[in-house]
């Protein structure tokens, strides 16, 4: 008989029993990434995040689980909901804590829904709906969960969507079709290719170069800047940098193959940089910062040196973060993500019902509206395909 049990730290359950229940391609479902957000202080209580993962066991054997968390607040989940949260307060109830699946401060699809088979994943959505009515949690909220989990989740839950903009390399004759940047150049408009490329120049004229560094060779020093690169950014939007240098330390320790910084670089200082991570085929972009004041250098830095790298190395989608329509005219399409969302109050249930499924219609008509401003040529022979 499974059993539903509940747990305060991955440091309870067993890194291979855990990691055995998702293919590997996505890195930040993977113990070492999570137990590292845990272990390197970067979820405190204090800024609304406790840990309480779900786990279905058969006696010893771990049948499914999900990285779950008691939140205090809506910060750094990139699924917003602050307003079901006023109108909870307006009643007079308490939205807080809500339960979460979710991979803090990271908004990149993939699975959340950990489970041997789809019948284990079913169980797991219906003993945590159970669990989060037995301690009077306002809701259960699965972001960015991938489609395929999506099809498992119950019926009753509400779905919402949004768009990011994701890069791809599109397959011709079973092979990526480009094979370097100026392949893909050729794929765009010419008002386009000619933009990136001016771009691109401009930043070479300034004396930029790059450098990338993956997590096994980087120095303490190259850890180090691109650290401080990412407090400057969260503190120039004034908001906490909540990872620390212990974290990106552990990166580079436990997941060497897959983390990835670009470095920028002029008269022999790193004065830039892009902190990514890869898996299964995906380069995905995370933080970014920089010393200096320099048009095209974010571009060039966050998506151009990407595209390049994803090139080089065989990689054939290109995540580099939430939101961002500008992204649209250097190459990166819009493409749907998705959270489903157990609210237990049946009345607030019923009334979110059709609040969801205006969003959804809204989210769609965006998307379709935000395709017809591709970037690429009317060619078949240059298909932008997108998932």
């Amino acid at each position: 008989m499974a059993t539903l049990r509940l747990h305060a730290s991955l440091d309870e359950i067993p890194a291979a029993a855990w990691d055995a229940l998702h293919d590997g391609r996505n890195p930040f479902v993977s113990h070492a990434f999570l137990h590292g957000l845990e272990q390197t202080g970067c979820l405190r209580p204090r800024w609304g995040w406790s840990p309480l993962h779900a786990a279905l066991w058969d006696g010893a054997r771990l049948l499914a689980a999900a990285p779950a968390y008691l939140k205090g607040n809506s910060h750094g989940e990139f699924v917003f909901d602050h307003a079901w949260a006023n109108a909870w307060h307006r009643h007079g109830l308490d939205y807080y804590p809500k339960w979460l699946v979710a991979v803090p401060y990271t908004p990149v699809s993939g699975p959340r829904l950990l489970a041997s088979d789809a019948d284990a994943r079913r169980w797991l959505c219906q003993a945590m709906a159970e669990e989060t009515r037995r301690r009077g949690l306002s809701s259960l909220h699965v972001n960015f969960l991938s489609e395929t989990e999506d099809r498992d989740v119950p019926a009753d839950w509400l779905a919402r969507l949004d768009v990011q903009f994701h890069w791809r390399n599109p397959e011709h004759g079973g092979a990526p079709r480009w094979r370097d940047f100026g392949d893909f150049l050729a794929a765009l408009t010419h008002k386009r290719r000619k933009n990136i490329r001016a771009e691109r120049a401009a930043v070479t004229r300034a004396g930029i170069g790059f450098r990338v560094v993956h997590g096994g060779e980087a120095s303490e020093a190259d850890l180090a800047a691109m650290h401080a690169f990412y407090c400057r950014t969260f503190m120039h939007k004034g908001n906490s940098p909540a990872l620390t240098l212990d974290f990106f330390r552990h990166l580079a320790r436990a997941m060497p193959q897959a983390l990835v910084l670009i470095l920028a670089e002029r008269a022999d200082r790193t004065v830039a940089g892009a902190l990514c991570l890869r898996g299964g085929g995906t380069l995905y972009g995370r933080y970014w910062g920089s010393d200096i004041d320099l048009p095209g250098l974010h571009f060039e830095t966050c998506y151009y040196q990407g595209i390049d790298y994803c090139l080089r190395e065989g990689l054939t989608v290109f995540e580099p973060g939430a939101q961002g329509e500008h992204k649209i005219a250097r190459g990166f399409l819009p493409v749907p993500t998705r959270s489903r969302h157990y609210v237990a109050h049946p009345a607030f249930a019923e009334a979110l019902a059709d609040w969801c499924r205006q969003e959804r219609a809204a989210t769609q008509a965006y998307l379709t509206a935000a395709m017809r401003h591709t970037p690429y040529r009317d060619d078949p022979a240059h298909p932008a395909a997108v998932a």
